[in-house]
């Protein structure tokens, strides 16, 4: 539908252009009487002294008309702002316009008019805020969410689990397995990976594997058998958060270093056949190409296990890892599977298919103030017209839209809402951390999960990076090694065109850390640490 289709009214085109002769000039006024029309119809022989009259009774009858006209008008417009101010008791709406208004009538004409006009927006939301944040940390406290049975989880993708046994070789340090090897593979057990297809860096890696291929397969009863991992770690979040950078510096590290890709998003999209959902469905990426990534690990394994490592330390020590940033938050998927059904909250989640394969798995969450984290998502994407002004207005639309949704649904529900979450501008919901950290609670322990914060990561990388180490149980480095790795340069920094768009507005950053301040109480309280309020940066 079209804005016009949206105009009060019918759509009857009216004309609008008069003529000069019939508008009302002055040097006729006064001289043409509103009953002129009515008086040329009349009989010749009515006697000219009741003429008076007759204009006296259609005088007041108009009148009349007009009465009951305005007392209809009052009454109307009385109960249509009654009954706005009834919803906006009940629901607290006042933050949430149509969606067509939720676009300024006016572009500032300046740096300055613009950081004006967003202060004046933020000081009339005030009261607002303060009462929206009053619903966020009432509705903070929720039961917590019903894990499903093991059983729903396998039949959910039984061939996952036809593929994944149940136990791991003892011994071995990451999540191991032998499989019998297919003969149809024998000839490039890489050719149908498409992961190849969509990374130059591991086709290169495969070009390699598949050279010195056969020589890894480990041979028992007259069968050929291959070693296949699982990641013995996963770095699972947030998005802007240092992610990248702590992963490429773990592979610094000889017992960490075999691994190839970052950040695969296998177990939130592309098992189910989804890159980017915006693109629709596109092709299933079955299990067996996910564990194709961990082969390098897997081969420098075996060659500990055959006992013909020449390596200085311990192959069978090695672990595997990934680090798609999307697996911590990312559920969107369930929303695609299940069109049609009413459901309001996921019924599986990432980490239930996880833990269903991997109980004893080791995550790692790197986190930082949820206020810049969301500035700097907003500038990583490429779009034009990028400004602190356009950012502070994405942000006040998505808490508008994010209000709506909270006045009709719970929070988790409002949180994983697949179509609130591409409606908004920006990505607010990837900040509400200590929601998705009690989801990842319900199936891991405390002492699984190791949480950092990305401000305490740059301002002391060897005392951080150290804390990782120890909670991966991987050995001490050496000095030099340890030199090199605290001085590799910064991964994914922010980019220079970015940079110069300077800071976000006060006013911006003020009802950001307003919005912010429950959910990061809540995560304070789970994990016994107020720096997780960040109330010093």
């Amino acid at each position: 539908m079209s804005i016009s289709d949206c105009e009060y009214g019918n759509n009857t085109p009216k004309n609008h252009n008069y003529s000069l002769h019939s508008l009302p000039m002055a040097e006729n006024y006064g001289k043409r009487t509103i009953f002129d029309d009515r008086l040329s119809n009349m009989p010749e022989h009515v006697d000219a002294k009741w003429v008076p009259l007759l204009s006296l009774i259609n005088l007041r009858s108009i009148s009349k008309v007009k009465l009951v006209s305005l007392l209809l008008c009052i009454t109307v417009t009385f109960l249509i702002t009654a009954s706005y101010i009834l919803t906006w008791d009940k629901k607290g709406l006042l933050l949430t316009p149509l969606p067509y208004q939720l676009r300024p009538m006016g572009v500032p004409t300046s740096a300055t008019e613009a950081a004006a006009a967003a202060q004046v927006s933020s000081e009339r939301n005030l009261i607002n805020m303060k009462r929206l944040v009053k619903i966020i940390s009432s509705k903070l406290e929720y039961t917590p969410r019903k894990v499903p049975d093991e059983k729903d989880i396998t039949d959910s993708d039984s061939h996952l689990f036809s593929v994944i046994p149940r136990q791991f070789l003892p011994g071995v340090k990451s999540p191991c397995w032998y499989e019998k090897f297919s003969s149809k593979l024998s000839t490039d057990p890489y050719r149908r990976n498409l992961f190849t297809l969509r990374s130059k860096s591991f086709k290169n890696v495969c070009d390699q594997l598949r050279a010195n291929f056969h020589k890894h397969l480990y041979h028992r009863d007259g069968r050929e058998l291959r070693l296949r991992c699982l990641p013995y770690f996963y770095i699972i979040g947030q998005p802007k958060c240092g992610t990248t950078d702590l992963f490429h510096r773990l592979l610094l590290h000889p017992e960490v270093k075999f691994n190839t890709m970052k950040e695969p998003h296998w177990w939130t999209r592309k098992r189910f056949g989804y890159i980017r959902f915006k693109d629709g469905f596109q092709e299933i990426f079955p299990v067996e190409d996910y564990l194709d990534l961990f082969d390098l690990a897997a081969h420098n394994i075996q060659k500990g296990i055959s006992g013909n490592s020449s390596g200085e330390h311990n192959t069978l020590q090695l672990v595997t890892g990934e680090a798609s940033a999307s697996t911590m938050w990312d559920n969107q998927v369930w929303s695609y599977l299940h069109q049609g059904k009413e459901e309001a909250e996921p019924s599986f989640l990432a980490q239930d298919f996880i833990h269903a394969v991997q109980p004893s798995a080791k995550i790692l969450i790197m986190l930082r103030d949820p206020v810049e984290r969301l500035y700097s998502d907003y500038l990583y994407f490429k779009m034009a017209n990028k400004s602190a002004e356009d950012f502070h207005q994405k942000v006040i639309e998505s808490v508008q839209l994010f209000q709506s949704c909270l006045s009709e649904r719970s929070l988790r529900s409002c949180v994983y809402n697949t179509s609130l979450s591409n409606t908004m501008p920006v990505r607010l919901n990837l900040g509400m951390y200590s929601v998705f950290l009690l989801d990842w609670l319900t199936v891991f322990q405390r002492d699984q999960i190791l949480v950092l914060r990305l401000e305490d990561y740059a301002a002391n990388l060897k005392v951080t990076i150290k804390k990782v180490f120890d909670f991966l149980s991987v050995g001490p480095l050496l000095e030099q090694v340890e030199a090199a790795l605290t001085k590799r340069p910064m991964s994914n920094t922010r980019r220079a065109a970015d940079r110069n768009l300077g800071p976000m507005l006060p006013a911006t950053r003020s009802l950001l850390r307003e919005f912010h301040q429950p959910f990061n109480h809540k995560l304070a309280s789970v994990l016994d640490n107020s720096a997780f309020l960040w109330s010093n940066t």
